[in-house]
């Protein structure tokens, strides 16, 4: 793991360090997990928005195939 400095205002350090899971396992160890996290949902927005734009109104799919959900025949199993 590598150090870092980074810099927090009064308060909410003061809320941090206030949190029982920042008494028990370290201001470092939540930090580090509450990066993870911010991370993983800005992954899943970027996906999301991804998609979106491939395959939503962007794209203009949502009108392209209107009116032809009744037409097709499904083969009976």
């Amino acid at each position: 793991m590598k150090a870092i400095q980074i810099t927090f205002d009064e308060a909410l350090l003061e809320r941090l360090d206030a949190h029982p899971a920042v008494r028990e396992r370290g201001r470092s160890a939540v930090l580090r997990e509450a990066a993870a996290a911010y991370l993983a949902r800005k992954d899943a927005e970027d996906i999301a928005h991804r998609y979106r734009a491939g395959y939503g109104d962007a794209a203009g799919l949502s009108t392209e195939f209107e009116g032809w959900a009744g037409e097709g025949v499904w083969p009976e199993d």
